[in-house]
């Protein structure tokens, strides 16, 4: 909170406005968690939006926001690969019966 002063100049009274760093926590935190958990697809798209978003919104929390962004855009990859393979490799072993 700001005053003015006698001379017109504005004087700070004592405390500082704290800056938001919540969305990049949030990313962050979720970014981890989905590496330890396994989740492997919501939480860490909601991870990567809120990550986004707080590049924006909180540029004093740049870091975080990125480590967030690039541990989910990991975690997504990778569940995308595991999913692709999980696919192939299912149809490779359906029976050759089934396809005459």
């Amino acid at each position: 909170m700001s005053t003015m002063h006698v001379d017109g100049a504005p004087q700070q009274t004592g405390y500082q406005a704290a800056e938001s760093k919540g969305l990049s926590v949030t990313s962050l935190v979720l970014g981890i968690v989905s590496i330890v958990a396994g989740w492997t697809f919501l939480v860490p798209v909601i991870g990567l939006v809120l990550g986004l978003v707080a590049l924006r919104r909180e540029p004093g929390s740049r870091t975080m926001s990125l480590w967030g962004i690039v541990l989910n855009t990991v975690v997504l990859a990778g569940s995308l690969i595991f999913a692709l393979v999980a696919g192939v490799i299912g149809l490779v072993l359906l029976p050759i019966h089934l396809f005459w």
